[in-house]
């Protein structure tokens, strides 16, 4: 698959008290991203999901949950942290 394509990552942070910063710094080495729920972000990639789940497992503890899903074509949300108009121009690319 070639091109930017949105994706979202989700995860479970099972570990309490962990500094997950590096897990964070990692999302948002990519050019476009935004966070969407306290554990939700958007990115825009011309990586794959595999490619983006790969990079990111390196930076969670083995027992946490983690997972990537090509944005579809359409999306409905209420009170995201992103602003509304990252949302519109991002989620669906």
């Amino acid at each position: 698959m070639n091109g930017m394509h949105c994706y979202i990552i989700s995860y479970d942070l099972c570990q309490p008290g962990m500094n997950y910063e590096n897990l964070y710094k990692a999302i948002k080495s990519f050019p476009i991203w935004g966070r969407l729920t306290e554990s939700t972000w958007a990115i825009v990639s011309e990586r794959n999901h595999i490619e983006i789940r790969d990079l990111l497992i390196q930076h969670i503890d083995l027992n946490d949950r983690l997972i990537v899903v090509l944005s579809g074509k359409s999306a409905a949300w209420s009170k995201v942290i992103a602003p509304n108009e990252w949302v519109k121009s991002n989620l669906i690319y």
